[in-house]
């Protein structure tokens, strides 16, 4: 499997993208974080060969999202791979609205699964396109920001900047 890479600023720091060549993303994540977008992919694609490339559409969306318009990030196609538990998982992240923040048992009892809270925390945390579905947006029931793979603080600038907190 053959997939670019791109890395680029934004306001909340450094972005790394994987997509095709028509612009369906793979994965996003930020280098800051160790390798571990490399590890997911290695894992989901075993032949995998990144290449660097450039997506305008892919990192337009997100910038603009990052200069307040939700919704551009909703114009990109995504190929997330994963369970049928993560799916639905990733689902449910996909309709919290911005603005908004839910519990991991929230969560677990919108898909029907009311007793998984740490199976929801554990597709959450292996959720493969952050800020598009947005894992930033589950907190814990006290309402603490906690388990955000790209940082809490990172975490905390993006509900800032959706105005949820």
């Amino acid at each position: 499997m053959n997939l670019l890479i791109e890395v680029f600023d934004s306001p909340c720091g450094q972005i790394s993208i994987v997509f095709d060549e028509v612009e369906t993303l793979y994965h996003l994540d930020f280098p800051d974080q160790g390798d571990r977008q490399v590890r997911m992919l290695h894992k989901r694609f075993k032949d995998l060969k990144l290449m660097k490339g450039q997506s305008k559409m892919i990192r337009g969306h997100i910038l603009s999202y990052m200069s307040g318009k939700f919704d551009q990030v909703e114009q990109i196609r995504c190929s997330m791979g994963g369970t049928d538990f993560q799916n639905r998982v990733w689902q449910a992240l996909r309709a919290i609205p911005v603005g908004k923040t839910c519990s991991y048992s929230d969560i677990a009892v919108q898909i029907g699964h009311e007793k998984a809270v740490r199976a929801v925390a554990r597709a959450n945390a292996l959720n493969p396109v952050s800020i598009l579905y947005p894992c930033h947006r589950v907190i814990a029931r006290d309402g603490s920001l906690r388990g955000y793979a790209g940082g809490v603080g990172r975490k905390n600038w993006l509900l800032r900047h959706e105005g949820a907190i």
